[in-house]
């Protein structure tokens, strides 16, 4: 299959990834139909600071994916599916659980049934490395055990399995994608290496963080939006699971001391008890298994760890007020 030959729907366009994605596929040539989530303000997210040229190609419809009927009229005409739309942010899954199943598992019901009644030729389900759970082993494939350690992660393993029975049960042609850690630009401070660039250039004392221990695995956006064309292309890659990862891991201390040191930096940095995580819920090693996806496709990672860091680094810089590290906000 050829993405750029498809009228393609994106959901959750208006996000970090998604953002990044919907660009790639309008520059590949595909005819790209953005979905964003429905609000008042007709606010498109991260798409409203996309390149002109790229946003003009984009047919932007703003929905909630927990509505079925919107999801199936949205579908309409489309090739291929790559549903991204989720709730992501761990720590407000604990306080908020129910808008998780709504929205990653009913959402993705909905994606998955339209698809079927639409005959669609390809989706790609967004999964996440947090479905695993802290690793039995390393480095993770994907025939490794998963487990619920937090309400986030138990909502993308039950998205998951619905796409799976849908392609063993209706012959929906699903792919489940599972991302590992991705950073670049365009990413919120919710997330680790924006919110310790965001602390340096806002003149921080002491940088804070919470468990500097953990280790993770982080992939360049970039490299995560073609790795998502990559697999829709690949007849093989249907039915699959397939991990997108450097197959590198780094402890959280480790990462912020080289963020400070590319920023010449010198502040402490300490465990701010507000952003740990239960201990039973923390997952503690990350690091993913890229045999598969790289058995299936011609996909390799090209940005290593430093200078997509230097990339995030000048993008915070450029849009430092735009970003509140004063509050930890879940």
């Amino acid at each position: 299959m050829n993405v750029s030959k498809e009228r393609v729907l994106v959901t959750g366009a208006g996000g970090f990834i998604g953002s990044h994605l919907s660009e790639f596929l309008v520059r590949r040539g595909a005819e790209v139909r953005a979905v964003v989530h429905y609000n008042s303000r007709n606010d498109w997210g991260y798409l409203e600071t996309v390149p002109a040229e790229v946003r003009d190609g984009l047919e932007v419809r703003a929905i909630d994916v927990a509505d079925s009927f919107a999801v199936h009229e949205v579908m309409e005409g489309c090739g291929v599916v790559f549903h991204l739309a989720a709730l992501i942010g761990i720590p407000y899954s604990y306080v908020a659980p129910g808008s998780y199943l709504e929205t990653n598992v009913r959402g993705t019901l909905n994606v998955l049934e339209a698809a079927r009644r639409r005959s669609v030729k390809r989706v790609v389900h967004t999964s996440s490395s947090e479905v695993y759970g802290t690793a039995r082993y390393t480095p993770i494939d994907e025939e490794h055990p998963l487990q619920g350690q937090s309400p986030y992660s138990a909502s993308k393993i039950a998205a998951d399995k619905l796409a799976e029975s849908y392609h063993r049960s209706f012959g929906v042609p699903v792919t489940v994608l599972r991302p590992f850690n991705t950073y670049g630009p365009r990413q919120s401070a919710r997330a680790v290496i924006p919110t310790v660039i965001a602390q340096i250039a806002q003149g921080a004392s002491r940088l804070r963080l919470g468990n500097l221990e953990p280790v993770r695995d982080f992939t360049y956006v970039t490299d995560t939006a073609r790795a998502f064309v990559a697999v829709a292309e690949s007849d093989r890659a249907v039915g699959s699971v397939v991990n997108v990862a450097r197959g590198k891991g780094i402890s959280i201390g480790e990462l912020a001391r080289k963020i400070l040191g590319l920023m010449k930096a010198d502040i402490e940095i300490v465990s701010a008890p507000e952003r740990l995580r239960l201990d039973p819920s923390e997952v503690h090693e990350l690091v993913g298994g890229t045999e598969r996806i790289r058995s299936l496709t011609d996909w390799r990672p090209d940005v290593e760890l430093e200078p997509g860091l230097v990339r995030a680094i000048d993008y915070v810089r450029e849009r430092i007020t735009t970003y509140k590290t004063g509050t930890y906000v879940i």
